[in-house]
């Protein structure tokens, strides 16, 4: 009789638990957090983070900015000499399977192939698809603005042996991370189409932009696969007045009527809370608004996003995803921070901080 009385307590948890899951589904279906991928020495730590917090947070999709942390074997000349292993990568795809947490990899592409004075793996071995070979990085200190207008540097996305490389990353991250979806960045592209390169020049930018993630769609369309990008690139910087950062000051904003419906949209503002993601919806995609480290900021987003969804026409409501926190340092530093290890020393924001409150307001809505 007591074992009875037992599986009858059990049963009656697990559907209240159930019931609890479906109800913020139904509120926020996407809860993510968006993050470096580990390198081999913080693994175990931020697998436990995964187990121990994100589960009790009610995360339910991780997106690790993978790039070239990982021993790829198809292009072995673009992996870090230390990147993760695919018995690695495996540890991070069963935890997160064990909590129902999607895992997503990224790598950037077109945008973001350098950083300041440092070429990213791509263009350091394949100098050849550089959109703006005569920039050269600075030796010394990097300095915003400058003459060049370099931020950071792309590939020319129509090199003819660019995807045939940028391929083979793709279809192999998303093999080995066992990933239905796949981040493919785009975000803050300063350069296309530019007047010096013979494949772009005089072509239209926004129609490059465009051209680019459809090709990125389609190949990942082609197995069943999913894509997501940053939405600044589809966003009229000049228009709205959000600028040239969360925006497009280069015209590339018209690709936003030029790329399929079926590509995600992670909307990120971290100033305001830009109320973009209507733009987006209205326009037939799926949006994830996105904060960063101003902790008033992220929860006016979330009760913005949540009013999204309950306003809006059955149509509109479901391409309201919910929200995806970004973190813009190392998991180290990010968990030293959450922990309490180090204090915060970043005087614009804490991006802890900002993810412990807008988790908390979203662990509330159970």
């Amino acid at each position: 009789m007591k074992m009875y009385l037992c599986v009858l307590v059990l049963l009656f948890t697990m559907s209240n638990v159930a019931i609890a899951q479906s109800a913020l589904d139904s509120l926020l279906p996407v809860r993510g957090l968006c993050i470096k991928s580990p390198n081999t020495l913080e693994l175990d730590r931020f697998t436990k983070f995964i187990d121990e917090e994100l589960s009790h947070l009610k995360v339910n999709v991780l997106i690790l900015r993978v790039d070239y942390n990982y021993q790829y074997k198809r292009r072995p000349e673009l992996a870090n000499e230390k990147g993760l292993s695919e018995i690695q990568v495996k540890q991070l795809v069963a935890v997160c399977k064990q909590h129902g947490i999607q895992l997503i990899p990224q790598v950037n592409l077109l945008g973001h192939q350098s950083w300041h004075g440092k070429l990213e793996n791509l263009l350091t071995v394949y100098p050849q698809f550089d959109e703006t070979p005569w920039v050269k990085l600075p030796q010394g200190e990097y300095k915003w603005p400058n003459d060049d207008g370099l931020y950071c540097k792309s590939y020319c996305p129509l090199h003819p042996d660019v995807h045939d490389v940028v391929f083979d990353l793709v279809d192999e991250i998303v093999e080995v991370f066992e990933a239905k979806a796949f981040h493919a960045g785009m975000d803050e592209v300063f350069y296309i189409g530019e007047d010096n390169c013979p494949r772009c020049s005089g072509l239209d930018k926004a129609e490059l932009f465009a051209g680019e993630v459809t090709k990125i769609r389609n190949h990942l369309a082609s197995s069943g696969k999913e894509l997501w990008i940053w939405g600044d690139r589809l966003i009229d910087g000049k228009t709205t007045g959000i600028g040239m950062w969360e925006a497009s000051m280069n015209n590339t904003h018209r690709a936003i009527d030029l790329i399929p419906k079926d590509v995600v949209i992670n909307d990120w503002h971290y100033e305001r809370a830009d109320p973009t993601a209507a733009i987006f919806a209205a326009k037939g995609f799926k949006v994830a608004t996105c904060p960063w480290r101003t902790r008033s900021i992220a929860v006016k987003q979330l009760h913005q996003t949540l009013a999204f969804r309950e306003a809006a026409t059955p149509q509109l409501k479901d391409r309201y995803l919910g929200m995806l926190q970004t973190v813009w340092t190392s998991p180290t530093h990010f968990l030293d921070l959450y922990y309490g290890i180090k204090e915060n020393t970043d005087p614009k924001g804490d991006q802890a901080g900002c993810f412990k409150d807008l988790f908390s307001e979203i662990v509330k809505l159970d």
